[in-house]
């Protein structure tokens, strides 16, 4: 490895030089800014466009509404998190409109201009113009593995710049290992820290191990926020014969007594055949505290029957997930 003029050597090399935002190529796009520099504005913009409903986009959306900003989301497809569980799409949608996100489904940013006031003016679909004060986007992240010279090493590079790597980040070049978003695998920052653990204990503790990449949580720090953990139905569907689903949508008790307008939703995955929970699903207040518990079990192969046989804690939100006790009408 060679930095600055410097050349360094080493037995393994480990490549961790994770994602970067990226653009597409539309005029004005230098206009625009990324999560990169959305928290280094000298001053809050009055009017927000964000482009892109994925982590970035919907976490943004929500800093900037909070803070007092009129906010818009521009979406290419129909919902916001696209890959998450259809009833987490929906409900968050829908609490992001209450609070007074404007959402524009299936719509494109064709070009962005700034006019002499200073406000930026973007060119959508079927010639309709909208203005805004900044335009966030947020429309995917790319490997950052352009520059390192690896074509010239032999390693092989996937087309969107991806490392390819075995079940235990090795790369097709003895000896270097690639973790994180820099690989076509999970891009979460905690998968990347347990590869790195999982490599490091393989080659310095001659104790292989290998990282489970089954039922790995996720959240969505959004207003209000999303958590996830194991299979969404659509995924259940298309591998297992006969499915069934809870869900349940209510008022949380201290939002009862304050008088706020909040709704939690809960949803169970589960295989009908062994009754084996195949995944959870939450939005609302707490939802990454809850589900960071329920991966636990959902790690041990936990049943509907063993959710069914726990006690809940009340009131709190947490337990619905164990009160649940009849599948949603024609879930089968």
């Amino acid at each position: 490895v060679e930095v600055e003029g410097k050349r360094y050597t080493a037995k393994y090399i480990l490549i961790a030089t994770g994602g970067w935002p990226e653009l597409p190529e539309i005029p004005g796009i230098e206009l625009a800014i990324t999560s990169n520099e959305a928290l280094e504005l000298p001053e809050l913009p009055p009017r927000v466009t964000v482009v892109g409903g994925g982590y970035i986009g919907v976490e943004f959306a929500g800093i900037f509404n909070a803070a007092g900003s009129k906010v818009t989301v521009i979406l290419r497809g129909d919902n916001v998190l696209r890959g998450f569980d259809i009833e987490l799409r929906e409900r968050l949608g829908e609490e992001m409109r209450k609070r007074g996100i404007e959402i524009l489904t299936e719509t494109q940013v064709r070009s962005i201009d700034r006019r002499s006031s200073g406000a930026l003016s973007l060119l959508l679909d079927h010639e309709q113009f909208h203005e805004t004060d900044a335009v966030l986007y947020a429309t995917g992240r790319k490997p950052a593995s352009a520059g390192l010279g690896l074509e010239g090493l032999g390693i092989k590079v996937r087309r969107d710049g991806a490392i390819e790597v075995d079940e235990r980040n090795r790369t097709s070049v003895p000896n270097i290992y690639a973790v994180g978003d820099v690989t076509h695998r999970i891009n979460l920052t905690p998968v990347a820290i347990a590869e790195g653990r999982a490599m490091a204990e393989t080659l310095f503790n001659k104790n292989p191990k290998l990282v489970e990449r089954d039922n790995i949580p996720t959240a969505v720090f959004s207003r209000p926020p999303v958590a996830t953990v194991g299979l969404t139905e659509h995924e259940a569907r298309e591998r297992y014969e006969s499915v069934q689903t809870y869900c349940t949508r209510f008022r949380p008790m201290k939002a009862t007594l304050s008088g706020r307008d909040e709704r939690i939703t809960c949803k169970l995955v589960v295989d009908k055949v062994s009754g084996v929970v195949l995944g959870a699903h939450m939005v609302g207040e707490d939802a990454p505290e809850i589900i960071q518990g329920l991966a636990i079990a959902l790690k041990c192969g936990a049943t509907k029957r063993d959710f069914d046989a726990t006690i809940g804690i009340h009131p709190s939100a947490a337990e619905e997930f164990v009160t649940m006790r009849f599948p949603v009408p024609d879930s089968d």
